[in-house]
């Protein structure tokens, strides 16, 4: 997998008329062994894409939901490397491109070479760094780039049109645009109109590129804004995951329920 493989998936959901569906979740959680169940159950119920939160003990774009399940990867002494080999795993039996979600710390602790060559070594196809802005994270970008994985900047409700016309001008051919101006998982405060107007104005000037819609997106909230490129859902994923633990269940079995149910919403 790859930044291509990534753009292709785009374009194959484009000429069905149909957004990305992507998932989060935190590496890891609630167990290295089921957090791969879980990649697979996800996979099998109709995500496009999954992406993979690196779980950081200062986690500080994430609310609670996150934060439980990367405090329970983390408390199960689950490591980065332990991430790259479930990520490896699921590769190994699924087509999904995987994009990893994490902070600047995680990156520059590993050593930014030898985290791009263990994201290549594990098929990782696209990766996400909340806390790494642009233009300072080029030259990171840049090496990305080299080694085909797409890095993914990140754009919000207060990033100036002139300002998006740069980051854009620069961006790989994925952007993430936060929704609204709050941590993971907080209710979605904006309507569905302004984000739309939001996505649009940068189509506008960059049509080229694919944007995900991420921050408070669920079950109620996803067919409201289905006219974009792609939708993350993560906080209301890791919340059933500890719901499911929480009650003896099987994280997986009901994370595929709900995967599947995003899905339909999409597609109805």
């Amino acid at each position: 997998m790859s930044s291509d493989t990534l753009k292709q998936k785009f374009s194959e959901l484009k000429k069905e008329g149909l957004p990305a569906l992507l998932t989060y979740t935190v590496g890891g959680d609630p167990s290295k062994d089921v957090s791969l169940e879980i990649f697979k159950s996800i996979a099998e119920s109709g995500a496009d894409i999954i992406e993979c939160g690196l779980g950081h003990s200062a986690n500080i774009g994430d609310g609670a939901a996150i934060q439980d399940s990367t405090y329970r990867a983390l408390s199960n002494g689950i490591q980065t490397d332990d991430v790259f080999s479930i990520i490896k795993s699921f590769k190994d039996e699924y087509s999904q491109d995987v994009i990893i979600m994490t902070y600047q710390n995680k990156i520059m602790s590993y050593g930014e070479k030898n985290f791009i060559e263990k994201c290549v070594a594990s098929n990782v196809s696209g990766i996400i760094c909340v806390d790494y802005p642009w233009p300072t994270n080029m030259s990171f970008a840049d090496e990305c780039k080299k080694n085909n994985i797409t890095f993914i900047q990140l754009l919000s409700p207060t990033t100036s049109e002139e300002r998006l016309k740069l980051i854009l001008d620069d961006s790989h051919d994925v952007c993430y645009y936060i929704s609204q101006l709050s941590t993971t998982g907080s209710k979605l405060k904006v309507s569905s109109e302004e984000i739309l107007n939001k996505f649009n104005l940068m189509k506008s000037i960059a049509p080229e590129k694919n944007f995900i819609i991420g921050f408070g997106i669920t079950l109620d909230t996803i067919q409201s804004i289905k006219d974009v490129d792609a939708i993350v859902v993560g906080s209301a994923l890791c919340k059933e995951i500890s719901r499911s633990v929480n009650e003896s269940q099987n994280p997986a079995t009901n994370i595929g329920n709900m995967v599947k149910q995003l899905k339909e919403k999409l597609t109805a």
